[in-house]
């Protein structure tokens, strides 16, 4: 077509070149009518084929658009629901001193996985489920726990409430305890035997934190169940939130004061209505007191913490049991990713017995940050305990990690 549309172009240039057919004035103007008409066509079909692109490109920067705004939009909802977890490898090899307690063995202490969900900016779904002891089932050693599961939904800037499974708001390592956040292998005695670490419940909290970095913890939750077969122990009063035992609630308070970089000083009160859930007449109120302090500055470390339980009723009197308390100190001194600590440790769990119930411990030891989120750790434990008490002194070996 376009071939068509030059024809009187190259006609007339033919006509000037050939003499003998010279075309008249009037031919000439004709001819250039013609081919302005051909060339005004000509841009007229140009500018329709331009705007034809013009749509295309358009469309194609439409469909761009729309797709990288799909992507960004299934981004944010992706990165509304996140997973994590941590995990421990121990070795122990000690010796019991006054009888055949040893422990020499290996164990994956804990394998632990959280989810996460952020329903809006102050909505938010927080889990972790925990795996101990390598595997759970009838006769073995290990267990399933749900540790946290709850909803969290901040008021404004300073306030939120909590509710579900959480951890109560008691001591150092209730809520912070992963494997690189504390020294040694295994947890220290005091917040084992006494607070009991790890203990979370069932129930609401109310939590407030101001610039002043003063903050506090308000909850209602289930509680412990304590029992006469094992010695009105907190540790074994866990109920885990497994069809727990609810006559008797459990009220906590914490206050916690960390306005002065690196300083951490908190206090905490647990006060259970019926410490055996109004399963033993011989068992009445208890109430647990903490305390701690921890410093920071530059590579030197303290922590330190006393925890007691003051626990009503004959039961617990009659083993002295009624009184449990502990308490320990950490200085500790970390260069570049090692870090050296000794710890001086004492807890009684039968505190007003007529009888030497003390467990006291010296621990030394070096954590290794391979990495800020893996730590590999070894450390030496001197156990001193009246006779007839197991005594374990010894290595521990260990490997954590969380990501």
């Amino acid at each position: 077509m376009m071939l068509r549309k030059l024809t009187p172009l190259f006609a007339l240039m033919f006509i000037f070149s050939a003499s003998a057919n010279t075309p008249s004035n009037e031919e000439i103007y004709q001819m250039m009518m013609e081919l302005k008409k051909e060339i005004a066509e000509l841009k007229a079909e140009n500018k329709k084929l331009k705007e034809s692109v013009e749509v295309v490109e358009e469309s194609v920067d439409e469909v761009v658009i729309a797709t990288d705004e799909a992507i960004k939009e299934q981004a944010k909802i992706a990165s509304r629901t996140s997973f994590g977890g941590y995990g421990e490898l121990h070795g122990n090899w000690l010796d019991d001193q006054h009888g055949s307690a040893d422990k020499d063995e290996i164990d994956l202490h804990r394998f632990v996985l959280e989810f996460r969900h952020e329903f809006s900016d102050n909505l938010r779904f927080v889990s972790e489920v925990e795996y101990e002891h390598g595997v759970a089932g009838e006769g073995q050693n290990g267990e399933v726990e749900i540790e946290q599961a709850y909803i969290q939904y901040d008021l404004n800037n300073q306030y939120s409430m909590t509710g579900g499974v959480f951890i109560i708001p008691v001591g150092i390592l209730n809520e912070t305890h992963e494997p690189g956040t504390f020294y040694g292998v295994e947890r220290n005695n005091v917040e084992t035997k006494i607070i009991p670490t790890t203990w979370w419940e069932g129930g609401a909290m109310l939590s407030a934190k101001y610039d002043s970095g003063i903050s506090y913890d308000l909850a209602v939750s289930s509680g412990l169940k304590a029992t006469a077969a094992t010695n009105y122990l907190p540790r074994s009063a866990r109920q885990k939130v497994s069809e727990a035992s609810a006559k008797s609630p459990s009220l906590t308070g914490r206050i916690k004061y960390t306005g002065i970089p690196g300083l951490e000083i908190g206090a905490a009160i647990n006060h259970q209505v019926d410490y055996s859930q109004d399963t033993l007449s011989t068992v009445d109120d208890a109430t647990l007191y903490e305390a701690h302090a921890i410093l920071q500055r530059g590579n030197i470390g303290f922590k330190a913490m006393y925890a007691e339980w003051d626990i009503q009723g004959s039961g617990p009197e009659s083993v002295g049991a009624d009184r449990q308390f502990g308490w320990f100190v950490e200085p500790s001194y970390r260069i570049h990713d090692v870090g050296f600590f000794t710890r001086y440790s004492l807890y009684d769990n039968k505190a007003n017995s007529s009888s030497d119930t003390e467990v006291k411990q010296w621990d030394i030891g070096v954590n290794w940050w391979i990495h800020k989120d893996v730590v590999v750790k070894l450390d030496y434990q001197d156990q001193s305990t009246a006779s007839g008490i197991i005594e374990l002194d010894g290595i521990n070996a260990g490997l954590g990690y969380a990501f």
